[in-house]
């Protein structure tokens, strides 16, 4: 049977999404299955970070990609609107990391010195309490001080996300929601997916299905190691704008709201919450700016991270079934930029390049070979 599409891509969050849309840009009819809001979305939990410091700092591989997402994110944004209208909320503005003592101030610059060490682009800064004060009206005295990078900005993850399937659907690209994908079959050089909907035909399939994408993988040959990692989020009340730029930690929104996160707790697929994680990271927020200790929470909520072994992302291809292909990450907004205009030339072309060899899943039985 001839293919249908050009490519399917299972999966309709951050990452599916970013390559579909890079696909059908770049000329291939393309097919999204997405599951539906019964999915462990992790866009909608997602802190909104376009992130470079901290990124790779053992990994100079991962760390480079980062980069060059990052470089690229204005293009992305600018190219949602222009073809939707959508402002993505990107702005890059740099970053900063707040140290409330002496000991998180050291380890930080040690950190950091050493990302730098192989990424020497990451032009950072070590600012004491008062230098930081200055970026961060309302800091705490307190505080050691913390991380400036100017490379580092933010972007709303849920307006990203419709701006990429108004996008993709505006070039010819087609969404079937509520279509969960229950087998593949490869049918030589063609794919078949399986759903309650009916079958797909595709010349390609490419695997974003976060925490599914591992049992999907194994029928097309691959193994593609994924857990959940849980992070919960806090939201106040809308307040004056304080914070000029996005922090790792506390982050304020265009509406005005303040997003205090970065939690990280192995619960396995639950999604609920923990009200002694969420009182530690409230009184964090206040350690760094006390005045919201006087300000009310109006929403919390928590979801899944996709992580792998290691943290940092997978590209893989079939050995068995060229052109089955699969991409995992936790960083599904700062890699936007890379997956919707770069790896989607690569899938088009057949093949991974060398620059993204260190992130298949042979790093990982390298890593059992030298234990």
């Amino acid at each position: 049977m001839s293919p249908a599409y050009d490519s399917i891509v299972v999966g309709g969050g951050l990452v599916g999404s970013a390559l579909a849309f890079g696909l059908q840009r770049e000329g291939l009819s393309t097919l999204i299955l997405d599951e539906g809001d019964l999915a462990f979305r992790a866009t909608r939990g997602n802190f909104g970070l376009v992130w470079v410091q901290s990124k790779g700092i053992d990994y100079s591989p991962y760390a480079h990609w980062t980069w060059e997402s990052a470089e690229t994110w204005a293009s992305l944004s600018n190219l949602i609107s222009e073809i939707t209208g959508i402002d993505v909320g990107y702005r890059r503005p740099g970053g900063a990391e707040i140290c409330v003592d002496d000991k998180e101030f050291a380890a930080k610059r040690q950190k950091m010195k050493k990302l730098q060490s192989h990424s020497p682009h990451v032009k950072f800064e070590m600012l004491d309490q008062k230098s930081m004060a200055e970026l961060l009206p309302g800091l705490s005295p307190d505080v050691a001080g913390g991380c400036y990078f100017s490379g580092d900005g933010h972007a709303n993850p849920l307006n990203l996300l419709r701006g990429l399937h108004q996008s993709f659907k505006s070039m010819g690209g087609v969404i079937n929601s509520n279509a969960p994908v229950n087998d593949i079959v490869s049918q030589g050089s063609s794919f078949t997916a399986k759903t309650k909907k009916g079958q797909f035909h595709g010349a390609r399939i490419i695997l974003a299905a976060g925490l599914g994408t591992q049992n999907l993988a194994n029928k097309v040959g691959m193994d593609i190691p994924v857990h959940p990692d849980r992070g919960q989020i806090l939201v106040t009340e809308r307040l004056k704008p304080f914070l000029t730029i996005p922090l790792s930690k506390i982050r304020q929104t265009i509406e005005g709201s303040v997003q205090i996160g970065d939690s990280h707790e192995d619960a396995g697929l639950d999604v609920g919450m923990s009200t002694p994680i969420l009182n530690k990271m409230a009184i964090r927020a206040v350690q760094m700016f006390p005045h919201l200790g006087n300000t009310r929470i109006v929403r919390a909520w928590s979801a899944l991270r996709i992580m792998t072994p290691d943290g940092y992302p997978i590209y893989e291809q079939s050995e068995q079934h060229p052109g089955a292909f699969a991409a995992v990450c936790h960083s599904g907004v700062t890699l936007a930029a890379a997956h919707a205009l770069q790896v989607p030339k690569y899938i088009i072309e057949g093949t991974l390049p060398t620059s993204l060899a260190p992130l298949r899943t042979n790093r990982f039985k390298k890593e059992m070979a030298h234990a």
